[in-house]
């Protein structure tokens, strides 16, 4: 049974993902398993408020070579997670505009 902190890793800190602030779109890195709807019931238990829309993104890893050697960088899962507009923004992304 995966928990909410399981699923919300960490936030993704851009300037593209900064300009949705003001919007209320936030941008999350989450588990690859995990869907839509867990991710909306995770985002309304840690920071209480009221998810309108998700969407998910999967990154593939970019190629790297080091000298002669290629190898990759790993993969991983963004979801752009949308308020609605009665719901209070998240504080934690209010300290850093």
């Amino acid at each position: 049974m995966k928990t909410a902190y399981d699923i919300i890793l960490k936030p993704v800190i851009t300037e593209k993902s900064m300009q949705g602030v003001a919007e209320k779109v936030y941008t999350f890195k989450v588990h690859p398993d995990s869907n839509k709807t867990e991710i909306k019931a995770a985002v309304e238990e840690i920071f209480k408020v009221k998810v309108d829309a998700v969407n998910t993104i999967t990154m593939k890893g970019k190629m790297k070579r080091l000298g002669v050697h290629l190898g990759r960088r790993a993969g991983y899962k963004k979801a752009i997670v949308k308020l609605s507009a009665d719901s209070k923004p998240i504080e934690f992304f209010e300290g850093m505009m």
